[in-house]
């Protein structure tokens, strides 16, 4: 699997910005990432903070070992 170029925090930062009330196609534009990588971004880490996030990344490998 590729690893992303954005860490969890830009991806929140980006996410809160949005909550702020900056259009989405601004963020795009001012972070360069489709309007698709935007909203896929909104759905998996929507509402979560920092620590959320970290922890759900920290679990993914021990899921993949066990598929």
């Amino acid at each position: 699997m590729r690893k992303s170029r954005f860490t969890e925090e830009q991806i929140l930062g980006v996410l809160r910005e949005a909550e702020a009330g900056t259009a989405a196609r601004d963020l795009c534009r001012r972070h360069g990432i489709s309007r698709e990588t935007f909203y896929r971004w909104k759905s998996k880490y929507g509402g979560m903070d920092v620590n959320e996030a970290r922890r759900r990344e920290s679990c993914r490998p021990i899921r993949a070992e066990h598929a």
